[in-house]
């Protein structure tokens, strides 16, 4: 699997828009449960004008929300990002920190978001375990089926991977199910792994 992508995608990138630590933060906070895509939309209005932690930090969630309306939970999601811009402005120096415990406590960030925010940002051996990761895993056999939270796929996913592919592998994973190993139509004649995959031994 490593072989493959490395020759098929040998320098994949998450394919949210940033400019900054921050920027990311907050695109990934705004992509739970949302299409990269429609972050994508939304984010270039809003880092126009609130392009820091500090200039978050002094907005409200009623500005916020109009900014971000259009993606899924926008209520919750602005009140985060404001009470998160906050939190960095008054604890951390307007800087993103680079622990999951750090970055956990942070409103809408959980264990998902830092882990993102840890490998792509700080280039730390972490793996973020999204619907994608967690069906593709399933599928092509990486994980046992014992694995039934994202939790326990991660950690089955980093016990087997060097350290050294976790940062590439995440976005190799993501990458596959969305557009290769789709979870209703998986364009299995277009997959590569097709002669590794559990799914069609």
């Amino acid at each position: 699997m490593i072989a493959y992508f490395q020759e098929a995608m040998p320098r994949p990138e998450t394919e949210l828009h940033y400019e900054s630590p921050f920027q990311l933060l907050v695109a990934v906070v705004l992509s739970a449960q949302c299409t990269d895509k429609r972050v994508n939309m939304v984010t270039p209005a809003l880092f126009a004008d609130y392009p820091t932690s500090e200039a978050m930090a002094l907005a409200t969630p009623e500005v916020i929300f109009e900014y971000v309306r259009s993606v899924s939970y926008p209520n919750s999601k602005a009140k985060h990002l404001v009470a998160l811009a906050q939190i960095l402005q008054r604890d951390f120096g307007g800087e993103v920190p680079s622990t999951g415990e750090e970055l956990e406590r942070l409103p809408g960030v959980g264990r998902k978001t830092a882990n993102v925010i840890q490998a792509v940002v700080f280039q730390k051996a972490t793996m973020a375990v999204d619907t994608h990761v967690f069906r593709v895993s399933h599928r092509l056999g990486l994980v046992s089926t014992r694995c039934t939270t994202p939790l326990s796929v991660e950690k089955e996913l980093v016990k087997h991977i060097p350290a050294a592919n976790i940062h590439d592998a995440h976005h190799w994973l993501i990458l596959h199910g969305r557009y290769v190993c789709q979870a209703r139509r998986p364009k299995c004649e277009e997959c590569g792994l097709l002669t590794i995959c559990a799914r069609k031994i």
